[in-house]
Formats: C-alpha cells, sequence, structure tokens
C-alpha cells in the first residue's frame, strides 16, 4: 500500500510539472484530470530544467538517479543531459547527537574515548552520509564519513520503485525498449551498493594514493584503516581552497594556466597509466593547495565512485582518439570493424563517412574552441548507431573527462585540452607497445599462458574430431579443410610456445623466435586461396 501511495505521489508531481504532457504518457495512462489541473505555472521552462526540479522535489535517491543518467548520451538529448548534470545532492545534515550515537555502536565505546576530539557540525552532508571533522588521540586532523541511518532500507524502496517504473515503462511503450530502462536501474543499483560500502572506498583512496606517491602535483588523503567500519570512513583531513574558488586561487599568486594543465595530466595518467581513475571529479571533490604559490597541487576527496580499464578500453579508448585527432577517419573506422566494436555487418566506408560528419566542422575551428569530452561523446554516439554495445567504465570515463575539461575551462577559459593531452597521450601509447614492457606482461602472464599450452593438445584432438565428423557436403565443398585446420591449430601452438619460450628467456633464444617464426608461416600459408 506505502508503495502505491508512493507512486501515486510521483505520477502527480510529474503531472505538475508537465512531464507526463511532455511524454505523451497522459492520455494513455488515464491520468485524473485533479492531477493534470494540478500543473503548476510552466513559465516557458525547458523539459530538462523540470525535470531536474521535479528529481529534486522527489528527493536525494532521484537526485542520484538523475545524475547517473546524465552521463548517458545514448539515452537522453543533450539539453535534458546538460540541465541533469547541475543536480546537487545537498540535504540537511542528520542531528549530531544521532551520529554519535550510531559512532558508539560500531566502535562498542562512547566516541569520547575513540576520538580526542569530535566535530558535532557536520562539515558536508549529501543522501547518503555525511561528514564531520575529529583528531585522533594522537593529534592527527581527520574526517569521519558516516552513513546516514537506514539509508539502505530507502534506497531499497526507492530502488524497487525505480524496477516497478522501467518493467512497466518498457511493457506499455515499445519506443522505450532501446533504451534498456531496467539495465539503467540495474548499473544505478550497483553504483549505490558500491557507494554504500564505506570500506570500498577507503580501498579505492588507498589505490590512488599508492598510485600518486611521491608526487608534486596531487595529494590523496590516507586512510585510517583501524578506524574504518563497513558504515564508517576515516580519512586524513584535506585543507585546500576549493577548485570552484577561482577567484581565491587568482589571489593567492597561483599559475592558473599551468594548473589547470595538471588537471589534465592528472586525468590522462590515471586513465593511460594506471587505468584506474576517480570517476566523481565534480568541483565539490577537488580542492588546491596554495601552500607553495609555486607548486600548487590538487587534493581529491571521495572515492566512493572509481572506473577500472582493461587492456581492450585503453586500446580502443587511445587508438580511437588518436585516429580522430589526426582526421585519419578510414583508419578509425577499420579499428572500429577489426576490433569487432560495431557490429560485422556495417560497411567501412559508411562509418568512415559518419566519423567524418563529426570531425570537419570541428577542425574546421581551433582546437581550443572544442570540447574534448564532447566530441568522445558524439563518437560514441556514432559508433552506437553500427550496433556498438558501450561499457559502464565508458560511460564513467566520459563523464570524468566532462568534469575535468569543466574544471580546467573554469580556471582558465584558453585551456586547449588536446594541445596538452596529446604529448601524453602519444607517451602512454608509446610505453604500452614497448618490447620490455610486452615481454614483462608476457612473464606476468606465464601461468595462465602454460596452462593454456598444457590443454592444447586435447583441444587440438576435439577440434579435429569434430572436422572429422561435419557432414561430408561442407568437406566437400571446403577442399584441404582439414589440412588447412590442422596448420592453423599447429602454428597457433607454436606461437604460443614461442612466446612461453621468449618469457621465460630460454636459451639459446633464437629457438624461441624459430618457434614463432614457423608458427607464423603455418597460419599465413593455411589461409585460404581465393
Amino acid at each position: 500500500m506505502r508503495l502505491l501511495f508512493r507512486i501515486i505521489g510521483i505520477v502527480r508531481l510529474l503531472a505538475r510539472y508537465g512531464l507526463l504532457r511532455d511524454a505523451g504518457v497522459a492520455r494513455p495512462l488515464r491520468v485524473p484530470a485533479w492531477l493534470l489541473l494540478a500543473r503548476r505555472r510552466l513559465k516557458g521552462e525547458s523539459r530538462g530544467r523540470r525535470l531536474r526540479e521535479a528529481l529534486q522535489d522527489l528527493g536525494p535517491i532521484f537526485v542520484k538517479f538523475g545524475q547517473n543518467i546524465s552521463t548517458r548520451p545514448d539515452l537522453l538529448p543533450q539539453d535534458i543531459a546538460e540541465e541533469l548534470a547541475r543536480l546537487q545532492d545537498d540535504v540537511p545534515p542528520f542531528p549530531a547527537k544521532e551520529a554519535r550515537e550510531l559512532l558508539g555502536g560500531f566502535y562498542g565505546r562512547p566516541v569520547e574515548e575513540v576520538f580526542a576530539e569530535f566535530e558535532p557540525e557536520a562539515l558536508a552532508a549529501a543522501s547518503i552520509a555525511q561528514v564531520h571533522a575529529a583528531c585522533l588521540p594522537d593529534g592527527e586532523e581527520v574526517v569521519v564519513k558516516l552513513l546516514r541511518p537506514g539509508i539502505r532500507a530507502r534506497i531499497g524502496r526507492d530502488v524497487e520503485l525505480l524496477y516497478g517504473v522501467a518493467r512497466l515503462a518498457s511493457a506499455w511503450w515499445p519506443s522505450t525498449y532501446r533504451l534498456r530502462l531496467v539495465e539503467v536501474v540495474e548499473e544505478y543499483e550497483r553504483t549505490l551498493g558500491y557507494e554504500l560500502d564505506l570500506t570500498r572506498e577507503g580501498a579505492n583512496a588507498a589505490r590512488l594514493k599508492r598510485s600518486f606517491a611521491g608526487s608534486d602535483i596531487i595529494h590523496v588523503p590516507a586512510v585510517y584503516w583501524d578506524y574504518c567500519r563497513p558504515d564508517v570512513l576515516v580519512l586524513e583531513r584535506i585543507h585546500g581552497v576549493p577548485i570552484r574558488d577561482v577567484q581565491a586561487l587568482k589571489d593567492a599568486g597561483l599559475d592558473i594556466p599551468e594548473l589547470a594543465a595538471r588537471g589534465v595530466q592528472i586525468f590522462f595518467t590515471q586513465v593511460f597509466r594506471d587505468s584506474f581513475f576517480h570517476a566523481d571529479m565534480h568541483p565539490g571533490n577537488v580542492f588546491v593547495d596554495i601552500s607553495d604559490p609555486k607548486n600548487p597541487r590538487y587534493a581529491a576527496v571521495d572515492f566512493g565512485i572509481v572506473g577500472i580499464l582493461d587492456e581492450r578500453d585503453h586500446h580502443y579508448l587511445g587508438q580511437t582518439l588518436l585516429a580522430f585527432f589526426e582526421q585519419d577517419y578510414a583508419r578509425l573506422a577499420r579499428l572500429h570493424l577489426y576490433w569487432g566494436w560495431v557490429a560485422p555487418d556495417a560497411r567501412a566506408e559508411d562509418l568512415e563517412a559518419a566519423f567524418r560528419v563529426i570531425g570537419e566542422p570541428i577542425f574546421a575551428r581551433p582546437l581550443s574552441e572544442c570540447s574534448f569530452g564532447r566530441v568522445l561523446g558524439r563518437i560514441f554516439a556514432t559508433a552506437q548507431e553500427f550496433d556498438m554495445h558501450l561499457q559502464p567504465q565508458m560511460l564513467l570515463l566520459h563523464k570524468t573527462l566532462l568534469n575535468i575539461e569543466g574544471l580546467g575551462r573554469e580556471l582558465y577559459p584558453e585551456l586547449d585540452l588536446w594541445e596538452t593531452g596529446y604529448p601524453l597521450l602519444k607517451k602512454w601509447m608509446a610505453r604500452r607497445a614497448e618490447p620490455g614492457r610486452v615481454m614483462k606482461e608476457l612473464r606476468r602472464d606465464l601461468p595462465e599462458l602454460r596452462y593454456a599450452v598444457q590443454r592444447l593438445p586435447r583441444a587440438l584432438h576435439r577440434l579435429l574430431d569434430r572436422a572429422e565428423g561435419a557432414p561430408s557436403r561442407r568437406r566437400e565443398s571446403r577442399p584441404g579443410g582439414r589440412r588447412r585446420l590442422w596448420r592453423q591449430l599447429t602454428g597457433c601452438t607454436l606461437l604460443l610456445v614461442g612466446a612461453l619460450l621468449l618469457g621465460l628467456q630460454a636459451q639459446p633464444a633464437f629457438l624461441s623466435w624459430l618457434a614463432g617464426a614457423a608458427g607464423l608461416i603455418l597460419v599465413l600459408s593455411a589461409r585460404p586461396r581465393a
């Protein structure tokens, strides 16, 4: 019954903002007239603004949902996505007395026995958690992040409601099927689950701190694991000027263009060196340490959302950006087809033309005027028209790039993201192809490679048995098919053995290269002749 009343309340609020009318669902739903009459005066407001204000009225969980889908160019028109990106996850803090009681329960003793000092007034509050300043017994300044009481139950109810709405919309309006609404809610639920485990956030912070150990351009706070619990995270306290306070940064005498360029460097380093990046870099999570104006350092907080890239993601992102900004659209199309990023029946000429449509208007202007993030978004959108399924980590990366670009240009409007990022991208892509790095990765993967080689004989027998059991018509239509299959499999085996010997640094070394060369010759000789 409670869920029913909640649904009625949501429908009425959407009607007030004219959103049911915009979506064309008021009449199919047979929405009662009293709901439609409740519409407030809209004063010519855009649909994006009305949706943003409606989500704010629905509460913090819906605000976070709006923030989440604002990063999905495949789901939303640009005007709505831009409005939803302005949603702010600000809610009043819960009482300090309640915070102390919760902490006492988690630690099994009064707060006064855990911390030397504990500030009753929250430094910041959001829909899921709030933050208090404190001091450890040794005098170390820390911040204590504490989940809101009852937040898991509330999120469970609201997510259940979102699932219901998504399934209803998918069943009643086939036009919404392409939006994959249930999948969107699943992704949102998974993201919320990560944010509800503060131990995971602590692990993310520790990983980033390790990546930037000794860095003079960014500082990541230390985690105090002895004080952490699933609902409590204790971090080193960061002091600095919020990145959005540009005037204060200028008054401190900072080199603003250099500061903006360092932000780009941090982003590219996370993505292409570490394959692990902070994915919630909005202005409220970024500070600047101005204690040394000639060498300002960034400081990041809130590590609940991170992105992780694998080798395939790296290759796609790096090669795509290089080919696009070098205006090699034919290569860009070939890359998408060769690596299976788009439908196999897509025509290279059509894909090349689609990428050219994006690029030519952009390169007619100075690159300093172009939005790097929007370019990447348009490339993604174009690839999706050719049946590319965009992975969640790439959507996170796109959102992060937009945030970084926005921060950089707010600091220094003339920032040329490509001029700053291109040398870094070239350096990291070249480094990934260095023989020494390849050998290092090969040695790292030796246990799996050795296991694969051990399994090859059985796999070969199974494949040959299947080939011999194939219908005679198929064998007759492919003369020499069994011999070609044998050469291909033997060639692949020799290639693997050669790689394994190289990884083991076996002597004499020429045997490794000989095995690899023989394998390559066999594989090439097995290609069908025209």
